[in-house]
């Protein structure tokens, strides 16, 4: 590629990027020329309080909520192996606990 070709796509990129400017300007303009950057604000949301349960765990992002509800007296799957082991190694008449 010789200078004048590396010049020629320099400029044709140059306007390009310009055309690209003036478009996203001329947008904005025009959306708040109509009103329409006041009607693309969010509302808030009301926060509600709920009440504390141990039994519960809220992963919120932002566009999620999820709540996720434990069983009472639940035992995870781990701790119920680990104990099933344990009651080999411990010898005779072991409860495990």
């Amino acid at each position: 590629m010789t200078l004048q070709e590396a010049a020629k796509w320099n400029r044709r990129a140059s306007l390009l990027y310009a055309a690209g400017v003036w478009v996203m300007l001329g947008s904005l303009g025009f959306y708040t020329y109509m009103g329409y950057d006041k009607k693309l604000v969010k509302k808030e949301e009301e926060v509600t309080e709920e009440p504390y349960n141990p039994n519960q765990v809220v992963c919120q992002t932002a566009h999620t909520k999820t709540v996720i509800t434990y069983k009472e007296n639940f035992v995870p799957y781990t701790e119920r192996m680990h104990s099933f082991i344990k009651s080999f190694s411990d010898g005779p008449g072991a409860s495990g606990k």
